[in-house]
């Protein structure tokens, strides 16, 4: 089985301890006993073992997928975000479903390594794995059924090429990154650096994580505005949070976000639309959140042992100016 071609579309003006929570079940009645099914009245069991608090959205993906996996549509949905982001928890919440005997887990990794013994437990419990929105290292494939998410190479690559049109004759730019050892950073690294790295006029000044935060990408860009004299003319922001920050840090230099400095963002929250049709983000690459049907789908081909494509690429958007921005808000639901 191939992996599905991933599909970009440009909007343009004119278109524009985590176990200690209980690991809480979503939807599920009490005689619900944890066998695969539902036409009889028992509920599947689903452990979902999440990343919890880390944006908006993280939280509009994890929302989508405890809103689609409900009793009505006949699952019990357990809930396990990690404890502080951290993976150690992720792997005793991963362990512990194990041994419990769901019928199928959804994992999103904090970390891209370390997940090799856990996935190899699952699959000598013959409990099928789903990744959704983050990948592993190494990408073994014969140890869960698929990864859900959008082609974080295929978002980066437009945010670059994006770049290379706005910017004729080259730029100073400064790469803000999410934490280190995650593999959507890397990838999303990868498309950019793919693009970028071919043009000699693009000067880069540096990169540095800002763990996906508005503080410290308003920290980390002050920090480069100063040490640079101002002489960055772009920002690329792995997340519209981070891209938020970068755009205080540049207002409270003197500087106009948007004009003096552009900058552009993955993720195309609601915030981030905003800023962009505000004027102080430059372009806005959609990191589509909501695939919990597409999740649903995939959950219900492996319970069924119907093959199921080993990479399932969620459609995104890119949004190219105010107008476009405008024009998506009204239906923008995170």
């Amino acid at each position: 089985m191939s992996a599905r071609t991933p599909i970009i579309r440009t909007l343009g003006v004119a278109a524009a301890g985590a176990l200690a929570l209980g690991l809480t079940a979503c939807s599920g009645g009490d005689d619900a006993s944890g066998s695969s099914g539902g036409g009889d009245g028992e509920l599947t069991t689903v452990g979902f073992v999440a990343v919890g608090p880390e944006g908006a959205w993280r939280e509009a993906n994890e929302n989508n997928i405890q809103e689609t996996f409900t009793k009505d549509a006949g699952y019990e949905l357990k809930f396990a975000p990690a404890a502080n982001l951290d993976q150690k928890s992720q792997i005793d919440n991963f362990t512990t479903f194990v041994d419990e005997g769901v019928d199928i887990i959804l994992l999103s990794a904090t970390e891209a390594t370390g997940w090799e013994d856990s996935l190899e437990y699952a699959k000598e419990a013959e409990i099928p794995v789903v990744l959704l929105d983050r990948g592993i290292e190494p990408d073994n494939t014969d140890l869960y059924v698929t990864r859900i998410a959008p082609d974080n190479v295929a978002v980066s690559t437009s945010v670059a090429e994006w770049a290379v049109s706005e910017f004729p004759d080259g730029a100073n730019y400064f790469t803000l990154e999410g934490p280190a050892g995650v593999s959507v950073v890397n990838e999303r690294n990868e498309g950019f650096d793919a693009v970028i790295g071919e043009e000699s006029s693009f000067d880069k000044i540096g990169a540095q994580t800002a763990n996906w935060t508005t503080e410290e990408g308003r920290s980390v860009v002050e920090t480069v505005l100063k040490s640079n004299n101002n002489d960055v003319q772009f920002i690329f922001a792995q997340n519209d949070e981070m891209g938020l920050g970068a755009a205080q840090a540049i207002e409270e230099a003197g500087l106009t976000p948007g004009e003096d400095v552009k900058i552009a963002t993955i993720d195309g929250t609601r915030s981030g639309l905003e800023a962009l049709a505000a004027g102080d983000l430059s372009f806005v690459a959609e990191y589509n959140p909501i695939f919990g049907e597409i999740a649903l789908d995939v959950v219900e081909k492996a319970l069924a042992g119907d093959d199921v494509e080993p990479s399932i690429v969620v459609d995104s958007a890119t949004f190219d100016s105010p107008e476009a921005a405008e024009t998506a808000l009204p239906d923008r639901t995170f």
